[in-house]
C-alpha cells in the first residue's frame, strides 16, 4: 500500500496557530506540520470510511489491511489499541509524546517487530522542542517525518529517504534490549526533584520488556515517602515487571530483560543500614560496592540506574552523613567510568557528560 501523510501534527498542527508557548516559539525557521491525515492508495483516508472491495479494516477501526497483504496500524493518543493482532504491522502510525509506553506494549503483544516502520504522528507541543523531539524517538526505535512524505508498507525506492537512527529494521534487538549502535549501561545522575527518575524510564517506555528494580523502602509509616512510591508506580508503564531488592549485583548478573534500577542512593543508604556501617566499619559497605561495579562491568545486558548526584559543595554536619557522601560519590565515579553513557538532568533537563 502507498501512504501519503498529509498531515503528522496533533489536532491543532505545530506550531498551534497563537500559542505562545516555548516548544511553538521553538519551531519558528521549520515548516508548520499540519494536523494528522493519511490516505491510502489515493482512494480510502483514515478512519477508513468507504474502503472499497480489498480492504479490511482491522483492530477496532485503527488498522487496514491492503488487497497485497500489507497490513498498516494507526495509533492515535485517546484510543486504546487492541494487543491481539496475529501478525505483526508493516508500518505503524503513533501518537508518541503522551503514551510512549504503547510501543513497548506492541512490540510485546508481537505486533510490533524489528521490520515494523514505526513513524511517530500526533506530533505538536507536547514535546518542548523538535530537537527534543528527535532525541526521544531514537531512544524509542521510532522516525517523524515530514507532511507530505509518501510511504510503502513495503518498502520502496519511491518512499526516498526515511532516517532510521536506531536502525532497528536491519539490526536484530536481543531479549535484553540491547541494539547495535545503542548505548548497553546509561548511568542518570541528578538531584532531587530533577527529573532524573523520569528520564530514566523514559528511555526504556518503548521496550516490550523490562524489570524495574526498585531499591527503596515501600513508605511504611511515613506518607510523605509512600506518596513518592506510589507517585512512582503510576508512571512506570503497566507491563514492566518490578524487583523489590538490595542485591543489585545478583540482579545484573541473571537479567534477561533490560533494567532500570531507581537508585543507587536509596540502595546504599539500605546497604549502610544492613551492615550496621552509619557509625561503625564502612569495609563491608565497600565490599558491596565493589561487587555492584563488577557486575555492572560485565553486564551484557541493557541497564538504565538512577543516582542522586551528592555533595555539590555543601559538606554534611555528621560523620556519618560525610561517610555516606563519599561512599555515593565513588561509586557514582566509578560506574561512569564502567558505562557508555552518563546524564546529569537538571531541571528536567538532560546533559550528556
Amino acid at each position: 500500500m502507498k501512504l501519503l501523510l498529509t498531515g503528522t501534527a496533533g489536532a491543532a498542527g505545530w506550531p498551534e496557530p497563537g500559542c505562545p508557548c516555548a516548544s511553538c516559539a521553538g519551531t519558528a525557521g521549520l515548516p508548520a506540520r499540519r494536523p494528522f491525515g493519511v490516505l491510502v492508495d489515493d482512494v480510502v483516508a483514515y478512519p477508513w470510511a468507504g474502503a472499497p472491495p480489498g480492504y479490511e479494516v482491522l483492530a477496532g477501526g485503527l488498522g487496514l489491511a491492503g488487497p497485497d497483504g500489507s497490513r498498516l496500524l494507526y495509533a492515535p493518543a485517546d484510543r486504546d489499541v487492541p494487543l491481539d493482532a496475529n501478525a505483526p504491522y508493516d508500518v505503524v502510525l503513533i501518537d508518541l509524546p503522551a503514551r510512549p509506553e504503547r510501543l513497548g506494549a506492541l512490540r510485546r503483544a508481537g505486533a510490533v517487530s524489528a521490520g515494523t516502520r514505526v513513524v511517530a504522528v500526533g506530533l505538536d507541543h507536547r514535546v518542548r522542542s523538535p530537537r527534543e523531539l528527535d532525541r526521544r524517538l531514537r531512544l524509542w526505535g521510532a522516525v517523524s517525518v515530514p507532511d507530505g512524505t509518501v510511504l510503502h508498507t513495503a518498502p520502496a525506492e519511491s518512499d526516498g529517504p526515511v532516517p532510521d537512527p536506531t536502525a532497528r529494521a536491519d539490526s536484530p534487538v536481543r531479549p535484553d534490549g540491547v541494539v547495535p549502535g545503542q548505548p548497553r549501561r546509561a548511568l542518570v545522575l541528578g538531584g532531587s526533584r530533577s527529573g532524573k527518575s523520569a528520564e530514566a524510564e523514559l528511555r526504556l517506555a518503548a521496550e516490550p520488556y523490562v524489570t524495574y528494580v526498585a531499591t527503596g523502602p515501600a513508605g511504611d509509616g511515613d506518607p510523605e515517602w509512600a506518596a513518592r512510591v506510589r507517585a512512582h508506580r503510576v508512571r512506570r508503564p503497566a507491563h514492566w515487571d518490578t524487583v523489590e531488592t538490595t542485591d543489585l549485583a545478583g540482579v545484573i548478573r541473571a537479567a534477561a530483560a533490560p533494567l532500570l534500577i531507581d537508585g543507587l542512593g536509596t540502595w546504599l543508604a539500605a546497604v549502610f543500614d544492613e551492615h550496621a556501617a552509619w557509625d561503625g566499619d564502612h569495609g563491608p559497605v565497600l565490599e558491596r560496592c565493589e561487587e555492584l561495579v563488577d557486575a555492572w562491568r560485565r553486564a551484557r545486558g541493557r541497564i538504565v540506574a538512577v543516582s542522586d548526584e551528592a555533595g555539590m559543595g555543601v559538606v554534611p554536619a555528621t560523620a556519618s552523613g560525610r561517610a555516606f557522601r563519599d561512599a555515593l560519590g565513588r561509586l557514582n565515579e566509578r560506574l561512569a567510568a564502567e558505562s557508555e553513557e552518563v546524564t546529569l538532568v537538571v531541571a528536567g533537563r538532560p546533559l550528556s557528560l
